[in-house]
């Protein structure tokens, strides 16, 4: 039995289970199907501020942040153990909410939650300060400390994955937390509530509000009573953010929209080249921040790659996410389809080539579309300018290499880029001159909790993942003690 039927999409508050304060229930839809799985809370403001004072009287009372790193470190230990032992319910609950195949969420999503939790917990008793050497008759050293009440706010795409790499480092800091799930894929985040509690999180330490943005994450991000605030989502609602963060000079890490370049060199094993392209495009159904979209390649080879491409994507299976089979399952919701949708019309309206793909997938009432390659349109398209989020890959043709870098820099965007080719000096000069938060030579979406992620320019600032994203979520003291 999962948790929505246990506890029917309950708000989880000071470590009980609560209905909305007006009632509200809101709808949670199975993309596969367009059908209506269950409902759960919606809050409002008043539940927003329960649950936010709920998290600073934890946070005041010590039963958390007052523990050693260590001690914190064996709690989250014991959530990485709890993820990968309820692995299968995890993932056939993320493919329901998402529409991500079940072998995918497996594979990648329950491993790599896990992976945040045992990662961060051995990071957790690393927070050492340092002993600094002045010319004061004095001893002076800092020392880091937790926030205090932090806000996660998390997207639709990858639920389970990027709330851990926000309450993962935060809990390993001592901060206590109110995560606001996508209004979409609350599932995951219900689920997680009850093994953190399960695992020896003290009440009131990760409270979770579902709900909508514009309600609860806009009441969560306008509380006095928080902190700091952990936003992944759209780079145009990451604006609004810092906004309203900045009035009342809160921090901010945020991974906002992306639009990354994958660049092929003439040099490049086109057999894993092509691979890593279609993984780029296709993984999670395009609705992947850190996705490469965009297709930059050597004009001597751009031929050839076009036509393996048109004989290779329409290949990679595509249907029902329950079928280990599948490796593309439905966008997450409707209106996320009818965007790509309205993405490829626009393409073929400015004169584009439609290699392949280009249009629905009718089956089950999901909301399916083919993967989709675009070729013969120019830069300054908005179909390359812009995040299409879905499984579309457009093409581009260049001659030498500041061509290439010049196309690869020449978006809004800097979440991550790739780089393929056998000449190592080139790999090196070229990943220093993208502008992207990370680059991946000769494969994609290489990631680990060790390796810090984040964007440049409209993709956002901060770093998940690595030391980086411990040290975000605490704050730098300094004592000076007179040696007089």
């Amino acid at each position: 039995m999962t948790t929505f039927e246990k506890e029917p999409g309950k708000l989880f508050i000071g470590g009980r289970w609560r209905e909305a304060a007006d009632g509200a229930r809101t709808e949670v839809v199975d993309p596969s199907r367009g059908t209506v799985v269950t409902t759960v809370a919606e809050a409002g403001p008043a539940d927003v501020d329960a649950a936010v004072r709920a998290a600073r009287e934890a946070y005041d009372d010590g039963a958390w942040s007052g523990l050693s790193g260590r001690e914190r470190g064996r709690v989250l230990h014991r959530v990485a153990r709890l993820i990968r032992e309820n692995a299968d319910e995890l993932a056939a609950l993320e493919s329901l909410d998402v529409g991500k195949p079940v072998s995918l969420c497996g594979a990648v999503d329950v491993t790599n939650a896990a992976n945040d939790y045992e990662y961060f917990a051995n990071l957790a008793q690393s927070q050492d300060g340092a002993l600094r050497d002045t010319p004061m008759n004095a001893l002076a050293y800092t020392r880091r400390e937790p926030l205090g009440v932090v806000a996660a706010i998390t997207p639709f795409n990858f639920p389970l994955i990027l709330a851990g790499s926000k309450l993962a480092p935060a809990l390993a800091a001592g901060n206590t937390i109110v995560h606001k799930p996508a209004d979409e894929t609350p599932l995951s985040a219900l689920y997680m509530a009850r093994l953190l509690q399960e695992a020896g999180v003290p009440d009131g330490v990760v409270n979770v509000v579902t709900g909508s943005g514009p309600v609860a994450g806009e009441a969560l991000l306008r509380h006095r009573g928080v902190d700091k605030v952990a936003f992944t989502g759209s780079t145009a609602i990451g604006r609004h953010v810092a906004s309203v963060a900045g009035e009342a000079l809160k921090p901010v890490t945020m991974e906002l929209g992306g639009n990354a370049a994958h660049i092929v060199f003439e040099d490049a094993d086109l057999e894993k080249a092509v691979g890593a392209v279609i993984k780029g495009f296709v993984f999670n159904t395009g609705q992947f921040c850190m996705g490469g979209p965009r297709l930059l390649v050597a004009r001597s080879v751009y031929p050839t790659l076009l036509g393996i491409l048109a004989e290779a994507v329409p290949g990679v299976p595509i249907g029902d996410p329950r079928d280990p089979a599948t490796v593309i399952g439905p966008m997450a919701a409707e209106k996320h389809l009818k965007k790509v949708e309205e993405y490829v019309a626009l393409a073929r309206k400015e004169g584009a080539r439609v290699v392949c793909g280009g249009e629905r997938l009718d089956l089950d009432g999901g909301y399916y579309y083919k993967p989709t390659v675009i070729a013969d349109l120019s830069n300054d398209s908005r179909v390359i300018q812009e995040e299409i989020f879905g499984p579309v890959l457009t093409v581009q043709p260049f001659d030498d290499e500041d061509e290439a870098i010049a196309l690869a820099n020449s978006t809004p965007y800097g979440l991550a880029a790739g780089v393929q080719t056998s000449h190592l000096a080139r790999a090196h000069r070229v990943a220093d001159r993208l502008q992207a938060g990370i680059v991946w030579i000769n494969d994609w979406a290489m990631l680990d909790p060790a390796v810090p992620f984040g964007g440049v320019k409209d993709s956002g600032y901060g770093r998940e993942y690595g030391p980086e994203a411990l040290a975000g979520y605490t704050k730098v003291k300094s004592v000076v003690v007179s040696l007089d």
